[in-house]
C-alpha cells in the first residue's frame, strides 16, 4: 500500500470520526452522512482554524485534525440545516 493511499484512509477515518462525533453533538445519523459531513467539516474547521489563528496547544497532530474536523462537522451540519 502506498503512502497516499494510507493518507487518503487515515483522511477518511479522521472524516467519519469527526462526523461522529460532531452527529452525537448536534444529531444526525448513518454512516455515509458522517462520512460527509465529518469530510467537508476536515476542510471548512481546517480553514476556519487557520484563518482564525487559533491554536489549541495541543501538541498531538491527529487529535488536533480530530477536533479541528469535528467543529468544522457541526458547522456545516447545522448550516445544512438551516439550507434545508
Amino acid at each position: 500500500m502506498s503512502i497516499a493511499t494510507e493518507a487518503w484512509i487515515v483522511f477518511l477515518l479522521i472524516g467519519l470520526v469527526a462526523g461522529f462525533l460532531a452527529s452525537l453533538i448536534v444529531g444526525g445519523g448513518g454512516l455515509i452522512g458522517c462520512l460527509l459531513s465529518g469530510v467537508i467539516g476536515a476542510f471548512v474547521g481546517g480553514y476556519l482554524f487557520d484563518a482564525l489563528g487559533i491554536s489549541l496547544g495541543i501538541e498531538n497532530a491527529l487529535v488536533v485534525q480530530i477536533i479541528h474536523a469535528t467543529v468544522g462537522a457541526i458547522i456545516v451540519t447545522l448550516i445544512a440545516r438551516l439550507i434545508a
